[in-house]
Order: structure tokens, then sequence, then C-alpha cells
């Protein structure tokens, strides 16, 4: 047998004192109810309110499975290479066979007939060429120098961490740089490279079969890299027990990949792909459109699906997903008693900065980051998510080499 839970994590520090666990808890119980509360204020609103209520509560379920399970890309990456731990890389492997069989089933109703050479209608697909490339590997960089991924920040965000905003910002001002590049790389890159998805080749069942059979091939490549299981004693079920099991303990990869798998299948069933950068690089987009520093037409980029970026004067569901998937993480951490705010240091400020424009700039080429583009492309049978997702391990793995991952 093999354990899939690590025993320890550098994100966990000193358990706080008794009196703080119960200010924690009381905090974190308020902050979950006013997230459900404002989800149902917000189905009554006419028109978009039920898709931005859904959006709210899915991103709240994010966030609590993100923090309990510690499901960072970067974490992931750095355990599998730095620490030989492949243990956490199986929540990554059991969301993306998860969400191929759901996607498989939502895009059998939504385009029956995958040989007419269409694509599924707003699915994270994307042209597969050195621009994607190139974004995946400086997108991975970025990761090892901020110490996260955008959706890892934004969890962190909610458990206090002071490298989150530093790295969140440094992604806003990337957005706005990757749009500047943007009409440049689409005209020598991107406008003649090829969309390629797999079920307009081989349909649904055979895609699925390829799919599964790939992440299986690395499922049993990895077994060794597993610790052994460690014997555990026979416990009665108390309700100090399911807090600890529920709150306190890292949630077993199987679990926490198989939960974000399915949210991943119902956002895209009930409003839109999987991501967490459409509306951060909405609001540089808006911001630099607004001050006249982007060209008049940005070629290409609003015709393509993924985590688009457009001019927004509101909050759009993305952000609504973004909201709840902080206010789910805040919930979680200040019930476990992780949370643990802290004042950016200047080095690793800076640090998470740079880190930060690196990802910002990665995830508009490749439209999308390890969320959108990785997780919702290569379960939606893309092969723009596999070379996403090739390039950014590489990148992180350049970037361990290299110890930036230390600056943080």
């Amino acid at each position: 047998m093999a354990q899939m839970l690590p025993q320890s994590s550098s994100l966990e520090r000193a358990a706080p004192s008794p009196t703080t666990n119960r200010l924690q808890a009381s905090l974190g119980v308020v902050s979950l109810v006013a997230l459900v509360a404002g989800a149902y204020a917000m189905h009554a609103i006419p028109g978009s309110g039920a898709p931005a209520a859904l959006s709210l509560l899915l991103g709240g379920a994010l966030g609590i499975a993100f923090e309990c399970g510690r499901f960072c890309f970067f974490c992931i990456f750095r355990d599998l290479i730095e620490r030989r731990q492949a243990g956490p890389l199986y929540a990554i492997l059991t969301a993306l066979a998860i969400s191929g069989i759901g996607y498989a089933i939502v895009f059998g109703a939504f385009l029956p007939n995958p040989a007419s050479g269409r694509l599924a209608p707003d699915a994270h697909i994307g042209p597969v060429s050195p621009a994607l490339a190139l974004a995946g590997l400086v997108f991975g960089l970025g990761m090892a120098l901020s110490g996260a991924c955008i959706s890892g920040h934004l969890y962190r965000l909610g458990e206090g961490s002071g490298s989150a905003l530093p790295a969140l910002a440094g992604a806003l001002i990337g957005f706005g740089l990757g749009l500047r590049t943007w009409n440049w790389l689409y005209v020598t890159m991107i406008a003649g490279a090829p969309v390629i998805w797999l079920p307009n080749l081989i349909g649904y069942g055979g895609s699925l079969i390829v799919h599964l059979l790939v992440l299986g091939i690395i499922a049993l490549s990895l077994l060794r890299w597993l610790a052994p299981l460690a014997e555990q004693p026979a416990r009665a079920i108390t309700p100090t027990y399911l807090r600890t099991v529920l709150l306190e303990r890292r949630w077993n990869p199987l679990v926490t990949g198989a939960i974000v798998g399915i949210i991943s299948v119902i956002a895209y069933l009930r409003i839109e792909p999987l991501g967490v950068t459409s509306q951060l690089g909405s609001l540089s987009r808006t911001v630099l459109h607004n001050y006249g520093l982007l060209p008049d037409r940005l070629n290409g980029l609003d015709s393509f699906a993924g985590c688009a970026t457009q001019v927004v004067q509101t909050i759009t569901t993305n952000g609504w997903l973004i909201g709840g998937l902080i206010t789910g993480s805040l919930g979680a951490a200040l019930l476990a008693g992780r949370f643990r705010p802290s004042l950016p240091r200047r080095s690793s400020s800076l640090a998470a900065l740079a880190g930060g424009i690196l990802m910002g700039w990665g995830a508009i080429i490749a439209l999308g980051c390890t969320v959108g583009t990785l997780l919702s492309g290569i379960g939606a049978f893309a092969l723009s998510g596999w070379v996403f997702g090739i390039t950014v391990f590489a990148g992180v793995w350049i970037g361990i080499t290299l110890r930036l991952h230390r600056w943080v």
C-alpha cells in the first residue's frame, strides 16, 4: 500500500492557542454563512443573478478544497521535483480523470458529432504554437519565483499570506504586458497555429480512452515515489476526531482531486469552463484601454475560448468565482486555525511581484493559467492543455534548479 497524504507541509505552521482557535472558528462559520447568504440574495436578482450566485458557491467550494487539500500546482510540482514526494500529484491526476469523464458526457450533449470539425462551445481549446510553449515555460518560472501559482496565491490570500498580494499585483502588471505584446506574437506565432481537439480525430470514446490511459501511465510511473502507508489506530468517531480529519489534516489527494474535478464539470455545464484569470485579466485590459495604452485591435484574441479578457465595467461570473474562492479559503483556514495574517517582507515581496509578472504574461499568451489552460484544457481533451502543462512543469523544474523559490 502507499500513502497518499504527506505528513507535513512547508505551509503548515505552529498551532495557535485554544482561545485563538475558538475565535477563528467562529469567524470561519460567519464567513461561510455570509458566502451562502450572499449567493442566496444574488440568486433573486433578475438576469445574471443565478449564474453569479452559482459561481460564488462553486468558488467557495473550490476555495475550501484548495485550502484543505493544499491544492497548489507549484507546491505539488515542488514536492515531486525537490522531495520526490509523488502523493500530492495524484490530486491533479484525479481531477483530470474526473473532469475528463464528465466533459465527455457534457460534450456529447452539446456537440453530438465531433467529427464535424467544430469545437466544443467555450471549452479551453487553444492553438498549439511556440508562443504557447514559451508562455508555459515563463509561467512555470513565475510560479517558482513567487512560491505559488495564481490560484495558489488566491487561496493563500484567504490564509493571510503576505506574499499573495504582491504576487497578484504582479500578475495584473503581467496581464498588461501580455496584452501589449499579443499582436506581435499573434502575427508571428499564433495566427497559423493548429487548434487540435482530440474528439475531432477519434471521437469522445477514443479521446477518453487515450486520456485515462495517459493519466494511468503517469500514475503508475509515480508509485515508486509514494511513502509507505502508516498504520492508523482504531478511533471512535467523535466531533473532535471529525474536526481533525475534515479541517486540521491535509485532505487525501484523491479526495481533493475528485472534488476539484466535479466542480470543474459543474462549472462548464452550468456557467463556463473553470479558470481564475478572466476577471483579473479583464481588469488590466480595462485600465489599459481607458488610458489608451492598448492598440485599437487585439488580433484574434477575442475569437479564442478560455480565460479570454474583455473590457468590463462590472464583476463577471469569473469575478464572483474568484471572490467565492478567497472567501471559502478564508472560512476553511479560520475553522482549521490556519489563518495567519502576515505582512509582506521586502525580499519575498519583490520575488513574488516579479513571479506574478511572469505568470500574468504567460496566462495572457496561453489564454489561461494552471486552472484554466492546464486543468480545464486537458480535461477537455485539448492538446494545448498538455503542451502548457508540460512546459509549466519544465519552467518550475528550471526555477527550482536555479533555486528561485528560495527568494520567497
